[in-house]
């Protein structure tokens, strides 16, 4: 991966894609200095796997935990992540976790939307904010021009089923409904931050990872996680201010909003 950053820290990190970027970020030619592995129970049965990489390599990872619909997680990691930064703040930072509730509108309960909201559009929100110190930080202390990944960014995982224009081809098969929108939110969100934050260089995209074999995603899909986190990984490397707010999926393609 090139341009890596020096300082990432990633949601979701205990399984699927983001356990995959933990484990390809270390394997890169020139790996990440901290990184930091956020989940909701660090402790659990489902970070085991995380566990045992980050006892491999303890002067990288830091494992953090990090709820994205608990408010108290997401402020104590941000400190947590300040005081180890420092002046040199949060290149990275990887909105990853996600929610999917399946079915269709009519389907969908009020607490499959909130629950999707909570976890997919407000924890990111909330994330970012926390944040966004580090990241400030980051973008002062590099001396490159223009905006990076390796500079200061912000990538959230978001998903071809949250495109408006994309949806008549998808929607009879796998409709999900409080899930697709849930994660046009995230893109309207992204589209918010970009604007609002160019003028502090910090990089803003949201990137669809494909349909990929994850518990999230199924045994039906068409990619491995390894697949999908290489490209993406390519991805955020190449990311300029020209791509700032866009909408790609792990190979570069545009995604129609």
């Amino acid at each position: 991966m090139a341009a890596q950053p020096v300082s990432v820290l990633i949601t979701g990190a205990n399984r699927g894609l983001g356990l995959e970027m933990v484990k390809q970020m270390l394997e890169a030619p020139h790996p990440v200095r901290k990184l930091f592995a956020c989940c909701r129970d660090p402790d659990g049965p489902r970070a085991e796997a995380l566990q045992t990489l980050a006892k491999k390599h303890p002067n990288i990872i830091s494992i953090m935990r990090l709820d994205a619909t608990d408010l108290c997680s997401i402020k104590q990691c941000a400190q947590q992540v300040g005081s180890l930064v420092g002046r040199g703040g949060l290149n990275l930072l990887v909105n990853n976790a996600g929610f999917l509730a399946k079915g269709t509108l009519q389907e969908s309960s009020p607490e499959d939307m909130q629950n999707s909201f909570n976890t997919n559009v407000m924890g990111p929100m909330i994330i970012i904010k926390e944040l966004l110190p580090h990241l400030r930080a980051a973008a002062t202390a590099s001396k490159m021009p223009g905006m990076s990944s390796r500079k200061a960014a912000v990538i959230g995982i978001s998903s071809l089923l949250g495109s408006i224009e994309a949806l008549k081809e998808s929607y009879s098969f796998f409709p999900a409904a409080s899930y697709r929108i849930s994660k046009a939110g995230l893109n309207m969100l992204t589209m918010c931050a970009a604007e609002e934050l160019k003028k502090d260089e910090i990089l803003f995209s949201v990137l669809h990872p494909g349909w990929v074999r994850t518990d999230m995603g199924g045994e039906e899909g068409e990619i491995d996680a390894p697949e999908s986190v290489q490209g993406m990984l390519s991805v955020m490397a190449s990311l300029t201010e020209k791509q700032n707010g866009a909408f790609l999926d792990y190979k570069g393609k545009t995604i129609p909003w």
